[in-house]
């Protein structure tokens, strides 16, 4: 029996109706192909698994498609179903990986196929992935071809670089800018998908899987589908989660910022130590600290960030960083952060990581250390703090000084 297909094979986008997080790429499209205004060559840029070629697919399934002009392929004629997911694919459309036939005899062989006419189809397609490897000589031997091609020829350069295609390319194209998905689009659509495969995906390790993958469709389909072929009956749990993709736990992260909220160095290094002993990595832990902090601040700053959508997280651990944000002081958090963010850049090519994590968390506990502004402002709010002042009420009433006599 053979392995299934990947996720993101499996459930790749056959219209523009299905893409998702790229509406101010896909209805321009839909409405220049309802009404037959589609330009002869486009240029799809972005970050990696956003969809542009699957877009230049879809584009290409539209254009030929027997029902046009339409904004969406039928999926019933021959033509769309030799382009569709899993079909044999039209030898009208071409796929060329320019990484690897990006030179100019690539270009000029091109050029010379291009003025046939296709075969089955309308349009003759060409679509060029990771167009920016093409050379300048061989984007050259192109661009009077990209000027005026004949009419049955349409061209989409797909790339991730867009700046490193030579201008007079550029200038000749519907350049359409795609993006990386939001959070919670990705987390609705992996939501879809977990119910389609009748595979259960516990809220709290939505999130997880929404971060690991960067808003990039592609690669969080890819480490959703390493998680789905890892669960188990319960299907993918939090701690299953934490343990493939190297995440702190959240216990861990609780007990930490509880010790520095009390200035518990012997907790907070006690932490440090279980991440070492465990075998995590010190720079990940510092990330996923960060992480929180900015959870926190976000949190002391808008008290009703929660209900407004701007934190993502499920009800308990809600409560858990309204009641951890009211340990700190403002000035507490960011300066914290500011630390944890700086020990971040030093993290790259340390020998000694364990170090630098008890050093970075050494000064977080010791504000007394830090002369700056913030140093100060930190010491301030642990004093309000332990005397029960709020930091916004007036100071009290100085004594008055005793009259001359």
């Amino acid at each position: 029996m053979d392995a299934p297909l990947a996720l993101y094979r499996r459930y790749r986008p056959e219209t523009f109706a299905e893409v998702i997080g790229q509406e101010h790429v896909t209805d321009p499209l839909r409405h220049a192909l309802a009404a037959n205004k589609v330009n002869h060559a486009y240029l799809f840029s972005g970050p990696r698994g956003c969809g542009k070629t699957t877009s230049a697919r879809i584009l290409a399934r539209a254009l030929n498609c027997e029902k046009a002009p339409i904004s969406d392929p039928c999926g019933q004629c021959q033509s769309c179903r030799d382009l569709a997911r899993g079909g044999p694919g039209s030898i009208d459309v071409i796929e060329i990986d320019a990484a690897s036939h990006g030179g100019v005899d690539d270009a000029r062989d091109l050029r010379e196929r291009a003025f046939f006419a296709p075969v089955s189809s309308r349009y003759k397609v060409y679509i060029i992935d990771e167009a920016h490897m093409v050379s300048p000589q061989g984007f050259n031997a192109l661009l009077k071809l990209v000027e005026e091609p004949p009419p049955h020829l349409k061209f989409i350069f797909a790339t991730t670089e867009p700046d490193k295609v030579i201008g007079t390319i550029r200038s000749r194209t519907h350049h359409y800018p795609f993006r990386l998905v939001p959070p919670k689009a990705l987390g609705d659509y992996l939501l879809q998908l977990c119910d389609a495969e009748g595979v259960a995906l516990a809220p709290t390790a939505l999130p997880l899987v929404v971060r690991a993958g960067q808003g990039s469709v592609r690669d969080t389909l890819s480490v959703l589908d390493q998680l789905l072929g890892g669960a188990g009956p319960d299907g993918v749990t939090y701690d299953l989660a934490v343990q493939l993709l190297g995440y702190t736990p959240d216990s861990l992260l609780d007990e930490a910022i509880d010790a520095f909220a009390a200035s518990d160095g012997s907790t907070v290094f006690g932490v440090v130590d279980k991440v070492i002993e465990s075998g995590q990595d010190p720079r990940r832990f510092a990330e996923d600290l960060l992480q929180r902090l900015r959870d926190l601040v976000i949190v002391a700053a808008v008290p009703d960030a929660l209900d407004k959508g701007l934190l993502d997280v499920p009800g308990d651990r809600a409560e858990r960083l309204v009641t951890q944000s009211n340990g700190f002081g403002p000035s507490e958090l960011t300066r914290a952060a500011d630390i944890v963010n700086a020990a971040l850049m030093e993290f790259r090519g340390a020998t000694a990581p364990r170090l630098l994590l008890e050093l970075m968390c050494a000064r977080i506990l010791v504000p007394g250390a830090d002369n700056s502004t913030q140093g100060f402002q930190a010491r301030l709010d642990r004093i309000e703090r332990r005397l029960g002042v709020d930091g916004g009420a007036p100071a009290p009433a100085s004594v008055a000084a005793p009259a001359p006599a």
